[in-house]
This record gives C-alpha cells, sequence and structure tokens, in this order.
C-alpha cells in the first residue's frame, strides 16, 4: 500500500475556502515565525482521501473488526448511538467560553452526571474535570495532599500493592508523596499483616484497584478501610476495574474515600490512541471543599458556574474536562438504568470465568479464583521451545484476535492478562481459546513460525526497542 504522501497529485483539493473577507495583515506575526518554504502537504481528492483511511482502518484489528481482550482496559464494544448523539452540530457548537446563561443543557448534562456517578458509587460529590484515568489519580492525591496540610498532619506514604496499575506509584510521586509497595499474598490480595505494619500516623493514602489486576476482589476490603482509617488514612479506589461490579456494589459501602471513574471504559465511550479520556472523580464530603473549581451548581431551577471555594486546589484542566466524553458517560448511563449496568457486571464476570476455565487447560493461571473481569494466565511453560508470551501474542494476529496485554502485573511471570468484556459471545470466547491453544501447538513442534509472526500482517515483526529510540516518521528525510 502507498503512502498518502506518494499518491498525492499536484492540484487535487479536498478542500475548497471562501473568499477572504477580512483585510490582509501581513504583518501581524515576526518574520521569524514565518514558514520560509511551502508545506509539503499531500494533495487528494476527497474520495482519494477516504479510500486511502478506509484500507488503512481494513488493515488494523479494532474492535469493530476483532475481539480485543486487552486486560484491565476494557475495550468492550460501545454503542454507536452514542457517536451520533454528540456529534450533533448543537453540541459541536457549543463554546467553553459561552455565558452559562447559553449553555443550560450542557450544564444540566454535566449536573447530572456527576450526581449519577455519585449514586453509582456511593460518593457525596463528584467532578469532571480529570481528562483521564492517570490524571484522576492525581487529582485525587492532590485532594489528599490539601486535605492533610489543611489539617496541618505531615503524612507522607502512599501504600500501593504490587498488583497496581503503573501509573499508582507515578500519581503519588508527582503529587508530593512517597509510594511504598505491599506484597500480595499468594492468593493475590493485600497481605494484612503487613500494611498493619505500614499503618502509622505517615500513612496518608492507600490507593487500591478492586478487583486488582489479577482479576480478584479484595475479600478482606473491609477490615483493609478499617485498619487504614484507625490511623486517619485515606481510602482511594483506582476505579478502572469498575466494569466488574458496576450497579451490584458501591465503593462507598466498601469504605472508599476517593473514587476515579474510567468513562472512556466503563461508560461506553470508545477508549484507545491514546484517548480522549474521561477521569471523573468521586468523594465523600469531607473532602468535597478541595475540589478542583469551577464547579456546576443550581439554583431556582438555572444552571451556573461556582468558583467560591477558598480550599479548592484550583483548576487542573483547560476549561470543564473532555464534555463530549463526559457526554458519552451520561447517554450510556441513561441508556442503561440499573438494570443494565447490573447486566453489564453480570455479563463481564461470566465470560471472563468462562473464559478462564477454558485457558487454564492450555496455559497456568498463576492465582486461584474465581475471577471478576479479567485474569492473568503466563506464558512461561513456553519458555522451553525458546518461545516467548510476546510471541504468542503476534502470533494471535494471524489468528485474526488482538492480543491481550503482556508482561503485566509483574508478579505473574510472562503474562497474558486477558479482560474479554460482557459483549462478546461464548463463540467467539470459544475461538479464542482454540486460537491459543493451536499457537501452544505450534510452539511445540514448528517454533519458527511462532517466533517470527506475525506473517499476515501488513507490517511484520518489528524491531521494538529499535523503533522506540530510534523513530524516523520524516518522509521526506
Amino acid at each position: 500500500m502507498k503512502l498518502v504522501f506518494e499518491k498525492s497529485k499536484p492540484g487535487h483539493r479536498s478542500y475548497s475556502l471562501p473568499k477572504l473577507d477580512v483585510t490582509p495583515q501581513p504583518n501581524l506575526l515576526p518574520q521569524s515565525l514565518l514558514r520560509k518554504a511551502e508545506l509539503k502537504l499531500p494533495e487528494l481528492a476527497p474520495i482519494e482521501v477516504a479510500r486511502h483511511y478506509n484500507e488503512l482502518a481494513s488493515r488494523n484489528l479494532h474492535i469493530d473488526r476483532n475481539f480485543y481482550p486487552l486486560g484491565s482496559c476494557t475495550m468492550k464494544y460501545n454503542p454507536p448511538i452514542s457517536e451520533r448523539l454528540v456529534s450533533h452540530p448543537s453540541w459541536l457548537s457549543l463554546h467553553p467560553l459561552a455565558p452559562a446563561s447559553a449553555v443550560q443543557g450542557a450544564l444540566r448534562v454535566m449536573y447530572e452526571l456527576e450526581h449519577l456517578l455519585a449514586e453509582i458509587s456511593g460518593m457525596d460529590a463528584v467532578t469532571l474535570h480529570p481528562a483521564a484515568g492517570a490524571h484522576g489519580e492525581l487529582v485525587g492525591l492532590l485532594l489528599a495532599r490539601a486535605y492533610f496540610k489543611h489539617k496541618h498532619e505531615d503524612r507522607s506514604i502512599v501504600l500501593i500493592p504490587d498488583s497496581a496499575h503503573g501509573t499508582n506509584p507515578a500519581s503519588a510521586r508527582m503529587a508530593g508523596f512517597t509510594p511504598v509497595e505491599i506484597k500480595s499474598t499468594p492468593s493475590g490480595m493485600v497481605d494484612i499483616n503487613e500494611l498493619k505494619r505500614h499503618a502509622t500516623d505517615k500513612l496518608a493514602v492507600i490507593m487500591l484497584t478492586v478487583p486488582n489486576t489479577l482479576g480478584i476482589f479484595e475479600k478482606d476490603i473491609l477490615k483493609i478501610a478499617q485498619i487504614v482509617h484507625e490511623v486517619g488514612g485515606i481510602m482511594y479506589l483506582d476505579g478502572a476495574n469498575l466494569n466488574s461490579y458496576v450497579g451490584w456494589v458501591k465503593p462507598g459501602e466498601m469504605g472508599f474515600d476517593i473514587v476515579h471513574f474510567n468513562l472512556h471504559k466503563t461508560f461506553g465511550a470508545p477508549h484507545g490512541s491514546g484517548g480522549p479520556g474521561g477521569g471523573a472523580l468521586g468523594v465523600k464530603k469531607f473532602l468535597e471543599p478541595f475540589l478542583p473549581v469551577p464547579r456546576v451548581k443550581k439554583r431556582d431551577n438555572k444552571y451556573y458556574w461556582d468558583s467560591e471555594h477558598p480550599h479548592s486546589i484550583g483548576k487542573i484542566h483547560t476549561f470543564y474536562g473532555n464534555f463530549l466524553v463526559n457526554l458519552k458517560g451520561f447517554i450510556y448511563i441513561r441508556m442503561m438504568g440499573s438494570p443494565g449496568l447490573k447486566k453489564v457486571a453480570e455479563h463481564a464476570v461470566l465470560n471472563a470465568n468462562y473464559l478462564a476455565t477454558l485457558i487454564r487447560e492450555i496455559l497456568p493461571i498463576p492465582y486461584p479464583g474465581p475471577y471478576m473481569h479479567e485474569f492473568v494466565a503466563s506464558g512461561k511453560p513456553l519458555l522451553q521451545y525458546d518461545v516467548r508470551t510476546i510471541d504468542l501474542a503476534k502470533r494471535l494476529l494471524d489468528k485474526g484476535f488482538h492480543p491481550p496485554t503482556i508482561y503485566f502485573p509483574l508478579i505473574v511471570k510472562e503474562a497474558l492478562m486477558i479482560e474479554p468484556t460482557e459483549t462478546e459471545s461464548k463463540a467467539t470466547l470459544d475461538a479464542f481459546a482454540t486460537a491459543i491453544g493451536e499457537i501452544v501447538n505450534e510452539a511445540q513442534t514448528h517454533p519458527d513460525i511462532v517466533k517470527n509472526a506475525p506473517h499476515s500482517m501488513p507490517v511484520k515483526r518489528v524491531n521494538e526497542g529499535k523503533a522506540s529510540r530510534d523513530l524516523n516518521v520524516n518522509y521526506y528525510g
């Protein structure tokens, strides 16, 4: 397939601009900022552009074409109606600097979404400002820091299990805390005895992903909350895996004080390619004064922006968050309703445990179930054939499946982190397990086939280390 630059033909255009109706201002920008040579952009007719990018899309593995079991990412099939609704000109023409009186509908959506998320999570207040999950983590920890500063308490430790998402320790460090790792027990849960050793007056926050990245629910979560709260610490929930019990259990009832949502995962906004995301954050009452501003409030049946919060951590995002992602989350929740959200969790858990039962016959799953929405298998037995987990993942591409997350969490050697989500059929899960079995057999009999995969993709095996160190995307050199 040719590059779009190679298809370029002088004089072809995909756009037309109206005649200039303002007086030219040639000296508006300094000469140092003006381009000295013509920008070399491809020139194609509209139909050529459409065909080029549709052909590219057909070569990719994506959720509309393939099973996408990327563990901890919840790559579910999302309702296209959300995309159609948020593409309505009434939404797309909104301007963030418009006065509140002109955007009452948008403010109402944000106000009602905050209250829906508070009800789902058992929190008292919600902000929609964070732009993604990791951003939500950072904001939550900044709230904790502001809270302890307000109380004149010197707390520096954030406890993080060894099965946590990699963003957790990074967020803790960025917020000015010291991350401390807690080891997991052989059953894959927090070691209560180790937690007790760290439960001192220096403990600020414990960041938990429930269920954790092994797909295991912390059965001692109420005991954990009691231990942390007894020393004045804060319970933080990384809500990345909320898909597994949404509508069934409220994090606030488990003892959590802060929870971030991944609206782009749990609540129906397509997820991938780096964004955009939505990392809404819920808090209990004692943390509400520190939430970022402005906040949406309602008075006399009118919605308005409220910035009068003296203890607020201030602004953490341009304007008010990724509005269209929040809008998709609102549409999804209203469309599903409470019964629909409960079915999401039911089917996600059912699919994960069914697939785990099939995979366990092919590869080991080191930590025992039952599982919630995902599980982690190990490709360690393949090492005896000089085949690695990454080789298995590349070979899955030839079988028509997007690979699962690999080499994470770090506590499982040669990890394959598999999350089928609730939107996949039994037939798809059966076919995926069959493909895994076929690859394991190939590793035993014809390992070179697996080690040199993929064979059927437009791009073959890439030297990923070199690609990361020596990135060159300048077509013209």
